[in-house]
């Protein structure tokens, strides 16, 4: 299991500290100094069933409000802007879900 974690969001700091009171194993990612490669995003996107404006922070100064919805450039936006991915996922083997 991983986290894709920003210890400077509160969702995010709750969703790690859920984690660790139930005892889960896991590897901590912080992706906005680690940020994922384009297949490591797609591939979570794909596990999440989402699409990436699907998950992207619109109030992030590098949101990209005149993009088209084209996937693949999506991604690429947001990996070179990781602030626009939305925080924390949590990536558990073929399945991955977004902490609210």
């Amino acid at each position: 299991m991983e986290i894709w974690h920003n210890p400077r969001c509160s969702r995010s700091r709750a969703a790690k500290q859920r984690l660790d009171d139930e005892g889960v194993d896991y590897t901590e990612r912080r992706y906005l100094d680690d940020a994922p490669t384009a297949e490591e995003l797609d591939d979570v996107l794909t596990k999440l069933g989402k699409e990436p404006w699907e998950i992207a922070r619109t109030k992030e100064p590098a949101y990209p409000a005149l993009l088209e919805h084209d996937r693949a450039q999506w991604i690429e936006h947001m990996v070179a802007n990781p602030s626009l991915i939305e925080r924390p996922i949590i990536i558990d083997g073929d399945s991955a879900r977004i902490e609210r």
